[in-house]
């Protein structure tokens, strides 16, 4: 599949070259570098793929189907098994019924795998499993609902490719690093493991989901207590004159500029999940995140700002019993940072509709229900944020929930 769908974009490139030498009399190589250089610089310097002069769109990849971009997006999570099964028929009658407009589609998963099969030949065949069997028809049948489709890649973590190559991951004791929960993650350091991820974006990309959304894009939890036990390169980052937490943050805000840089001609969006405490710090100096520099380098930004996920915070004694509180808080501190940007990105943070029963010692005592859903929805829209995604790892989501409450 993946030799198919670049076959695909090199007859489109060539093709369209034909016609540029055609219609300008012959334009020299240096100027159609020139030309190329200059969309670079202006996708670097901000400017959004609607903002690209018609004139210079010519190497666009084309995938032959064609999705409008919503009013705002508003989506929910779908896995690889939930697209396989008769629960992806529901959600689609969900989503229809609702003012919802989008899903999240796990491409590459938390582990590492793909959620489709590939071709034999294809680097990635050892990790694809066949969830997704027929992902043109599957996306295919989204156009025709108009429900905009979102492709989501979990990047650093990544237990199947540390383990095949633990020369990409950190090592302890000669062994594959691995948190408390067994999962091990690759070396942000290193340009090979980008290239592995944008590469599998653009096949994403090729099949035609219209936005890359990349999560994971960090290093380990705590890993600034782990950095100087751990065996692991630095790549092209070790002679830099810089303190180690700078050294990670500036690799991961290289990454994202990056995968931006090599998915323009795609004409998709790329969005980046962030821990939502990371915009109200400077940086967050274990992980790598900085809230603004990767807002810099993103059409969208998700700031996963679930209650359940925040101790005390903004005052706030127990976030995961006041949603619509612990939401109007921090769609405050984000505004300001965002506003301090030239060309923010648009920002659609994460919400949730789940229960935390592990904060309460058993079952939950906060259940998230109608009230909950649309009390974060409302603390966005109240702050001006109007698009959201809806986190439910079983993919289950509560009915009767009114997405837009200040229409």
């Amino acid at each position: 599949m993946q030799k198919r769908w670049h076959l695909r974009s090199w007859i489109a490139v060539f093709l369209t070259s034909l016609l540029t030498i055609t219609s300008l009399n012959v334009v020299s190589a240096a100027e159609e570098e020139t030309k190329v250089a200059k969309l670079h610089n202006s996708i670097n310097s901000g400017l959004t793929k609607k903002e690209i002069p018609e004139t210079m769109k010519r190497f666009v990849f084309d995938s032959g189907l064609h999705f409008e971009y919503p009013d705002a997006v508003r989506g929910i999570y779908i896995t690889g098994p939930t697209a396989s099964t008769q629960r992806f028929e529901n959600l689609i009658e969900f989503v229809n019924s609702t003012d919802l407009n989008a899903m999240v589609i796990d491409i590459k998963e938390d582990h590492g795998s793909l959620t489709l099969k590939v071709d034999e030949d294809s680097p990635y065949y050892d990790i694809s499993q066949n969830y997704i069997d027929d992902p043109r028809a599957l996306l295919e049948r989204l156009e025709k609902e108009g429900i905009y489709p979102i492709a989501r890649i979990v990047v650093f973590k990544d237990t199947k490719l540390a383990e095949k190559r633990p020369d990409l991951s950190f090592k302890e004791n000669g062994q594959v690093w691995k948190n408390n929960r067994g999962e091990a993650f690759v070396n942000p350091f290193l340009k090979e493991v980008w290239e592995y991820n944008v590469d599998i974006a653009k096949l994403a990309a090729e099949m035609g989901f219209q936005d890359i959304q990349f999560d994971y894009v960090r290093f380990a939890e705590g890993f600034e207590t782990r950095d100087k036990e751990l065996e692991y390169s630095q790549g092209e980052y070790s002679d830099l004159d810089m303190d180690p937490v700078q050294k990670r943050v500036k690799a991961v805000t290289d990454f994202v500029a990056f995968a931006r840089e090599e998915l323009h001609k795609y004409d998709v969006d790329v969005s980046v999940d962030i821990f939502g405490y990371s915009a109200t710090i400077p940086e967050a100096p274990g992980i790598g995140q900085n809230f603004s520099k990767i807002s810099e380098n993103v059409d969208v930004i998700s700031s996963m700002i679930y209650p359940s996920h925040w101790t005390s915070y903004f005052g706030i004694p127990f976030p995961d019993k006041e949603p619509y509180r612990l939401v109007k808080e921090y769609v405050k501190v984000e505004n300001e940072r965002l506003g301090q940007l030239e060309n923010p990105p648009v920002s659609r943070p994460w919400i949730q509709d789940f229960e935390a029963p592990w904060l309460y010692g058993g079952s939950a005592v906060t259940q998230y229900g109608v009230a909950e859903v649309e009390a974060q929805i409302r603390a966005l829209n109240e702050g001006g944020i109007n698009e959201f995604l809806i986190w439910n790892a079983s993919n289950k989501y509560t009915e009767g929930v009114d997405f837009t409450p200040l229409d």
